[in-house]
């Protein structure tokens, strides 16, 4: 036995790592959004809309200003994409939707980043199953983060 501890990654070469994914992951969604005529920043509002999004929740999610989410939100919804509609609780607050149109857009989108799932493709059943609760765990810290 070694008297040496087993090599551990750092933080550093963690942070490369994941510094390096998350480029190559967003280079492919912004190809694939391309090919259906909409910008990565579009396609990125529409994977936000799981469920009515205020206007302000978007401006937070997409770090910009409100005024920028007014122009992004115009133009998907002059494609069909998206539809704003009054929010419940108030009234003065607008939220996003997307339509059947938009929902289907983005699961193509996400569909065609074959870059993406060729690299997932090379994990057995076993080490995705590993990678998805990794993940997982680190989701919640780095959403609060945010």
């Amino acid at each position: 036995m070694s008297a040496t501890a087993p090599y551990g990654p750092t933080k550093l070469e963690l942070l490369e790592l994941l510094a390096a994914i998350g480029t190559a992951q967003w280079r492919d969604f912004a190809a694939a959004a391309a090919r259906h005529g909409l910008t990565s920043t579009q396609a990125k509002v529409l994977a936000q809309l799981d469920g009515p999004v205020p206007m302000r929740g978007l401006a937070t999610l997409l770090a910009c200003d409100a005024s920028n989410v007014t122009g992004i939100v115009d133009r998907l919804e002059a494609r069909g994409l998206v539809r704003r509609e009054a929010s419940p609780a108030d009234r003065r607050v607008k939220n996003v939707v997307a339509t059947d149109g938009g929902r289907e857009t983005i699961r193509r989108v996400r569909e065609e980043m074959q870059a993406t799932h060729g690299a997932l493709d090379t994990l057995d059943r076993d080490e995705s199953a590993t990678l998805h609760a990794l993940l997982e765990r680190l989701r919640p810290t780095m959403e609060r983060s945010s």
